[in-house]
């Protein structure tokens, strides 16, 4: 399993809206081939910054089956106009400690 990691900088005359859209967005992630499941964090120190995890399956499935499928345009359509500066996404795989 994969963990997609992005900390999202939302616009602060857009952060009252930003919540709703991802709601919105969420069905679109939640449906793609390798979701596993996804979560949103808001930073208790930073106004206007959030959390996106994002557990997929492989790496293939976000960075090929995601972001080139149709639905991607979607989710970039809802969302994208937020963020400033536009995040950086990152994935990190599970290291066994045991």
């Amino acid at each position: 399993m994969v963990l997609e990691i992005a900390i999202l900088h939302v616009k602060p005359e857009l952060d009252s809206t930003f919540v709703s859209s991802f709601k919105q967005a969420s069905a679109i992630i939640s449906s793609m081939k390798g979701y596993v499941k996804h979560e949103l964090q808001r930073c208790l120190e930073r106004d206007n910054q959030y959390a996106l995890l994002v557990w997929w399956e492989t790496l293939d499935d976000h960075v090929v089956g995601f972001r080139t499928s149709a639905e991607y345009q979607e989710w970039k359509k809802l969302l994208h106009h937020y963020y400033e500066p536009f995040p950086v996404v990152e994935h990190y795989e599970n290291i066994d400690l045991i």
